[in-house]
């Protein structure tokens, strides 16, 4: 065993999470998690770990999430990569937040739909231009020769688009995640957390429970 990876300990202590303490709707608690932890000057607040599976094996990535609506939480990403393919095939995914100096976590899991065209080029339009030239430039997820190659794509494309708008690529959009389960987590001293649950029935209202550490 190495005693100095099995010797990080940190003791949760700042608050307690209690059901009284939750809106009856997840996303707008959420939305207030959120908030609190922006306002707390956590480092990319909007940083989530999207997990997806395709043929049996997972697969997980940090992306950030570009809006929060009533209905879910919405990333952008090329639809050619890996995980806009594993999309493809199962559209079952999770996401994951964690504001260490808030000492909470938030799980999610549920289906994921593409937004619509309108929407993924309103985001589009917004981004720094470097972003919009990388969105042609990159294949993303597939092999390339070297750094070099990048660089002179991004080259040719700042050429092809000079003077003018860059527009969105046919193959880089929105994708929605639509939550069914929402899981909110309090961290607290000696392991012994507060884990709140929303399960979505088939009515559409979500149930609250607790669950044991």
């Amino acid at each position: 065993m190495d005693h100095k990876i099995a010797g990080i300990r940190y003791d949760y202590s700042l608050k307690g999470l209690n059901e009284v303490d939750l809106d009856t709707n997840p996303l707008k608690q959420f939305k207030l998690w959120f908030d609190e932890a922006v306002l707390a000057g956590v480092s990319e607040a909007n940083a989530m770990l999207l997990s997806t599976v395709s043929n049996g094996r997972p697969s997980a990535r940090i992306v950030l999430l570009k809006d929060l609506t009533e209905t879910g939480f919405s990333f952008f990403t090329n639809y050619q990569s890996k995980k806009g393919r594993d999309m493809e095939e199962n559209n079952q995914v999770a996401l994951t937040f964690f504001w260490k100096e808030l000492e909470r976590q938030v799980r999610i899991e549920g289906i994921v739909v593409k937004t619509s065209p309108e929407e993924s080029s309103e985001y589009f339009a917004v981004r720094p231009r470097g972003s919009q030239i990388g969105a042609w430039v990159s294949e993303q997820s597939e092999v390339i020769p070297d750094r070099a190659f990048l660089e002179e794509k991004t080259r040719e494309f700042e050429d092809r688009f000079e003077g003018h708008e860059v527009p969105r690529p046919p193959h880089w959009g929105g994708y929605r995640v639509i939550p069914e389960r929402m899981e909110f987590w309090q961290g607290r001293p000696s392991r012994l957390h507060d884990r709140l649950v929303f399960e979505k029935g088939k009515s559409g209202n979500w149930k609250i429970e607790r669950l044991s550490p």
